[in-house]
């Protein structure tokens, strides 16, 4: 990335204080992967305060994070959705194949972000929405390193083993779904499951916006799911 330093000099790795009596609770290793510095190291010391948390390694970008997971084998890859030199999809299935021992938790600004459903396709463990205070994001990386899934937005284990391949469906496909949604809500969910937005669905299907919304939301209390990402993985495990 532009005017970062070279990579000798910006992988950092930071082990965290022993705490009393020199016994830790657990080990938990982090790799943290963000494109932009001050959140990046914002995080890692954030995570430093944590007593469980024993290291903490950094990395800009996907192929350098790649060289860092393979080196130290971390507990989880905090891994942001839009990385340059290795896209989010790949560097998860690399670190899956490779480490499967390693969890990748994605790290998104949004919960409707397409990326997501690749990534989890290929192998991510879940994902932490950005504006998720601290208090969840650290419930969440202690499950994580137990290998257990709590609450959104951490998807449900049933999705990840379920859903096939990478490959959106085309918008017309909307059969095999519950049979209480309705011919447009399928079509809708299809459409959204084809990386379409609330717009171009409106525009295609020639309604509202604000139409949109209202059948996606009767689509998640249908499918008893909190959201677009969970819906879209319902749908993807049954084409």
């Amino acid at each position: 990335m532009k005017g970062e330093t070279p990579t000798s000099s910006r992988r950092q790795d930071h082990t965290a204080p022993l705490i009393a009596h020199g016994v830790r609770p657990s080990s938990i290793r982090l790799l943290i992967v963000e494109t932009q510095r001050l959140f990046r190291q914002s995080l890692r010391l954030l995570l430093e305060r944590e007593q469980d948390v024993v290291r903490v390694i950094e990395a800009p970008d996907g192929r350098e994070a790649y060289t860092l997971a393979m080196e130290h084998k971390p507990t989880i890859v905090l891994l942001d959705v839009d990385l340059p030199n290795l896209d989010v999809e790949s560097l998860t299935r690399l670190i899956h194949q490779h480490i499967p021992d390693t969890r990748v938790l994605l790290l998104a600004r949004y919960d409707e972000d397409m990326r997501i459903v690749a990534a989890m396709q290929a192998g991510a463990f879940g994902y932490i929405l950005k504006g998720t205070d601290r208090a969840d994001f650290m419930r969440i990386i202690r499950a994580t390193a137990r290998g257990k899934h709590i609450l959104t937005p951490i998807i449900p284990d049933h999705f990840v083993r379920t859903v096939p391949g990478t490959g959106r469906p085309p918008c017309e496909e909307h059969t095999n779904l519950p049979s209480s949604l309705t011919d447009r809500e399928g079509e809708i969910l299809a459409c959204a499951a084809a990386g379409r937005s609330n717009k171009d669905i409106a525009d295609q299907l020639c309604v509202s916006v604000e139409t949109v919304k209202t059948h996606l939301h009767h689509i998640y209390q249908k499918l008893s799911v909190s959201g677009r990402i969970e819906a879209i993985l319902t749908y993807l495990k049954t084409h």
